[in-house]
């Protein structure tokens, strides 16, 4: 009898449209031909033949990633997003930070004749043992 594998998790399975390519990859392959291929025509008589197909290369990169790559089920924009965020974006050291309650609590703020004064009350006191 014939044995399929099912994967345990659907919602990773993608729907494949056209030479078992998503949507996404259909996309963004024909972003890089159409970009790519006038690259290397236009170019490859004035810088030779082997550099227009590297500038090719270079030029196209990017497409193939954001076609190909996933981290975690994050496409390769999202993922290059987080990185610079963590990196550049956001301080390094987040210093823990907390505001004491209890103090605020103990200190009353008294209004008179349009000046603020700061009273202390006194909370939780010990009976004194004599």
């Amino acid at each position: 009898m014939a044995y399929v594998p099912v994967p345990n998790d659907l919602s990773k399975i993608k729907t494949k449209i056209a030479f078992n390519l998503t949507k996404r990859q259909l996309i963004c392959f024909g972003i890089a031909v159409i970009i790519g291929v006038p690259v290397y025509l236009f170019t490859r008589g004035t810088i030779g033949n082997m550099t227009a197909m590297l500038l090719m290369i270079v030029i196209m990169l990017p497409c193939f990633l954001m076609a190909m790559y996933e981290r975690d089920g994050l496409p390769f924009e999202k993922v290059v997003c987080n990185i610079l965020r963590t990196c550049w974006l956001t301080p390094s050291s987040r210093p823990y930070k907390t505001k004491n309650f209890y103090q605020i609590l103990s200190t009353k703020e008294v209004e008179t004749h349009g000046k603020t004064k700061k009273t202390t009350i006194k909370t939780c006191q010990k009976p004194s043992e004599t």
